[in-house]
């Protein structure tokens, strides 16, 4: 498959640049993890592609790619507890911010997929609407958050079988909803997040 004509290696070409993303805003139950990548200018990689194209397979293969080229990369999960006190926004920043503190090498530029960030001192950055389908370090950001957040619910999975969260991954499927029905909420649902299926009384006019 050829690497996509639109993906873009960098936006400053002076500067160095951490590509930000996020992975599990919309789930119910779980953490969201978030990453940030440094690559080389010239980091090419045929799989590497708009992260909601990829399949499981080639994002797993990217994963090792990503973690053995970039010129650096870190990985924050911000549990279910945390989501609800900050909210969804504010915990995906927080931990974006936090994946940027732990990089060895310090960004010059910070890109970040979609329209909201909050000021990190010391760093520099810009949003980018669709970032995730741009450029390439906010690709493999995207590559390493949603699979370092898959990996987690697998394994959580077999703590919580009823929940077919090896599947779903938390978010909101039919399975999902009847297992919550049957079953009730664990520590890591997030009580601040809501269905009508589930509360139907809260979405009445």
């Amino acid at each position: 498959m050829p690497r996509d004509v639109n993906l873009l290696s960098y936006r400053h070409p002076d500067l160095i640049e951490a590509g930000c993303d996020e992975a599990g805003r919309g789930p119910l139950a779980g953490p969201v993890f978030a990453a940030a990548v440094i690559l080389p200018k010239d980091f090419h990689h045929p799989l590497l592609n708009d992260s909601k194209q990829m399949s499981e397979k080639n994002r797993n293969i990217l994963r090792e790619v990503i973690e053995k080229e970039s010129i650096s990369w870190a990985v924050e999960q911000v549990d279910a507890d945390e989501i609800d006190k900050l909210n969804i926004l504010g915990a995906s920043i927080a931990g974006m911010q936090r994946a940027v503190l732990k990089l060895s090498t310090k960004p010059e530029m910070l890109l970040i997929d979609g329209n909201r960030f909050r000021p990190l001192k010391g760093y520099q950055y810009e949003t980018i609407v669709k970032g995730d389908a741009t450029y390439a370090s906010i690709v493999a950001a995207s590559v390493l958050a949603k699979t370092y957040r898959d990996e987690f619910m697998t394994k959580l999975a077999q703590q919580y079988p009823q929940y077919g969260w090896e599947r779903n991954m938390g978010y909101p499927t039919a399975e999902h909803i009847a297992a919550i029905k049957m079953h009730g909420y664990t520590p890591y649902h997030r009580k601040s997040f809501h269905c009508k299926e589930l509360e139907p009384s809260l979405f009445d006019e």
